[in-house]
């Protein structure tokens, strides 16, 4: 079982009648089983090849997960042609170069918003001559070459599977572990995006080295909402689900994420941080608006959790008293909190893509969530570093699993070696030579060490650590996104952006997060007409200021680090957005583009300046534009004497 089809055949033979994809659907959930998923793979393989898909060309897809978008991908598979999956979120500029630099012809996207995109394309994208669409609504009158329901697809593959029965079976026979199974582009933090190659033999190795670190089995639960093109999604509702043969559950929207997590109860749970931390937000919020008995019991409930839900989950003992108090606190509230949630059955969860709050991820933990952090990269096929149960920590992303090599380089950078390292950058040998070493170790761009107790503890980006120079901390390390992550520790903090390279201080932008200091200020009768008049409020930079304060002081007790403090701070007048070319579709931050299109205000804040006026084009989702206009403040904050002695 050593490509994706010969493992979807393979549970289609043993279990065939075993649910393999849900999918939600005017509120009612529909199951697929494996032996139905085979057939809807077999006839649209067929059809895509009666269309001119051939083997090793490039077949793109759009769209949420959806079980028909699996398929396709499995179906381009079974030809031996390679799915490229894209953000459903991106603007349709953003699909030129994937489209161009893979010479891609075919598409199979999810809906009208994805259809109209690569129609708006077709003149830069001349080679896109075939689109299918999954979901036909708004549809009916459109009348462009080469664009058809899927539907259709399925039809013609049927027809081609009674004249040829043997074609199916003959190509996913041509297969071998070597062929390419996907082409996953990065984020594009820093330019274009890179094409990163994986084989079936890259992911589904690591795919079975999660299966075996957790002991996942077929009767594990999971639900697919983040977007199929991020290959933390892709390695968790598509590699895993087909080496493992669990059932993967698509929600009906991402509106309904929320009440389809209850219904279906995962067992098997994968998100990145602000996930959590938008959960937990949402807990506080609704606790904030309880009643004053409700409020009181939660909150001892939870100094309880804290002290001695944890110890429990690492399997440390506790006593006779704190294990009665948190079993009637397990009734009372951890319990039926995480009901509300959705995590009653959970059994590992993990989280992975940003550093997690101490405190967020303790509080999960504590209420009997097996919350764990995972460490990898697209290049990597996600699995380089897993926790152990029972040794869960929020400074470290785990230890290095089955088949994994880590060292060290001199400049602190950590390299990588294993079996589910990417084949190389397509179309680009110089990036690939850059990234991967004669003798297979890849380089990972990140700075960190390991802890005595073998755990992998990442500091930063390697290439955005720098130096801090003149003033008090000349020559000290700054290390921003370590600096960023602390500050988004905090619920009112959604993003956050640090300067300082090169320069004598630290400065900082900070996104307010809307709801949470929304409702902040709503408790305190603070009247506001929207997010700039919000984040503008005198009250929510003095609320800003103590977290900032609160990570400096922080900050004083780590030597290396205690020259990161922000001296000098401003709350952007708008949210940072991928739209705007401010974040990836990851959420990762676009440094070069926020200083380039903030430069103004970086100047503000080295030059002493106590506020800067600034107009700034915004993008509405359905492709308007707008100016957005403020005079922002600049607050000072206090900073702290570096602590002796206390480096982490």
């Amino acid at each position: 079982m050593d490509t994706f089809p010969r493992l979807l055949l393979d549970h289609a033979a043993r279990r065939p009648q075993a649910p393999a994809l849900r999918e939600k659907a005017f509120g009612v959930w529909q199951t697929l089983s494996w032996a139905q998923l085979a057939t809807l793979v077999q006839e649209l393989a067929l059809g895509l090849s009666a269309a001119g898909l051939r083997r090793g060309e490039h077949l793109v897809v759009v769209g949420e997960n959806r079980p028909r978008l699996y398929a396709t991908m499995l179906a381009a598979q079974s030809l031996g042609a390679v799915p490229v999956p894209l953000y459903q979120d991106a603007v349709a500029a953003e699909f030129v170069f994937p489209l161009n630099n893979a010479e891609i012809a075919f598409a199979v996207v999810e809906d009208q918003e994805q259809v109209d995109k690569l129609l708006e394309l077709r003149e830069r994208c001349p080679q896109l001559k075939r689109i299918w669409f999954d979901d036909p609504r708004g549809l009916r009158n459109y009348d462009e070459p080469g664009l058809a329901a899927l539907d259709g697809l399925v039809e013609q593959g049927r027809a081609a599977r009674a004249e040829r029965p043997d074609c199916f079976a003959a190509e996913v026979a041509a297969g071998t572990p070597d062929d390419v199974a996907a082409l996953f582009f990065t984020s594009g933090t820093t330019g274009n995006p890179k094409g990163v190659i994986h084989t079936h033999a890259t992911l589904i190795d690591r795919a079975r080295a999660g299966q075996r670190f957790d002991r996942l089995t077929a009767d594990e639960e999971v639900l697919a909402y983040l977007p199929p093109a991020w290959i933390g999604q892709n390695i968790f509702s598509f590699s895993q689900w087909l080496a493992v043969g669990y059932v993967v559950n698509c929600p009906e929207s991402a509106s309904t994420v929320g009440i389809d997590l209850k219904e279906i109860g995962p067992t098997y749970y994968f998100a990145p941080p602000r996930v959590f931390e938008g959960l937990l937000t949402t807990v506080m919020i609704r606790m904030e608006d309880a009643a004053a008995p409700k409020r009181w019991l939660f909150d001892r409930c939870m100094k309880l959790a804290r002290r001695v839900g944890t110890k429990l989950m690492d399997g440390q003992p506790a006593s006779l008293p704190d294990r009665l108090g948190y079993a009637l606190g397990d009734l009372l509230i951890y319990g039926p909190l995480r009901n509300t949630l959705g995590f009653s059955r959970v059994r590992v969860a993990y989280t992975a893509g940003e550093a997690i709050g101490p405190d967020l991820f303790s509080f999960y933990r504590a209420i009997g969530i097996n919350l764990k952090q995972l460490y990898g990269s697209t290049e990597t096929a996600v699995f380089v570093c897993l926790q152990p149960d029972h040794e869960a920590r929020a400074d470290t992303v785990g230890v290095p699993i089955e088949g994994v090599e880590i060292k060290l380089a001199d400049s602190g950078e950590l390299l990588v070696r294993s079996p589910g390292l990417l084949k190389g950058y397509y179309k680009n040998d110089a990036a690939t030579r850059e990234a991967l070493t004669a003798d297979g170790w890849f380089h990972t761009g990140d700075a960190g060490f390991l802890t005595p107790g073998g755990h992998v503890k990442i500091i930063d980006r390697a290439k955005d650590v720098g130096r801090l120079s003149g003033g008090a901390f000349d020559g000290a390390m700054f290390a921003p996104k370590y600096v960023e992550n602390k500050l988004k520790f905090f619920p009112h903090i959604k993003e956050a952006v640090c300067f300082g390279d090169r320069r004598e201080k630290v400065c900082a932008f900070i996104n307010i997060d809307f709801e949470a200091v929304g409702n902040w200020a709503e408790r305190r009768n603070l009247p506001y007409a929207g997010y700039t008049d919000l984040a503008s409020r005198a009250e929510v930079y003095d609320l800003i200021l103590d977290c900032v304060e609160k990570v400096n002081a922080d900050l004083a007790q780590d030597e290396l680090l205690a020259g990161s403090q922000i001296s000098r701070f401003l709350v952007l007048h708008k949210e940072l957005d991928a739209d705007d070319g401010e974040l990836t579709r990851t959420r990762k931050v676009r440094r070069g583009a926020i200083a380039e299109k903030y430069g103004v205000l970086i100047d503000a804040l080295y030059a002493g300046k106590v506020s800067q006026y600034i107009e700034t084009q915004v993008k509405f989702e359905d492709g308007r534009t707008s100016m957005v206009a403020a005079d922002l403040r600049i607050m000072e904050a206090r900073t702290f004497p570096a602590v002796k002695g206390q480096a982490a």
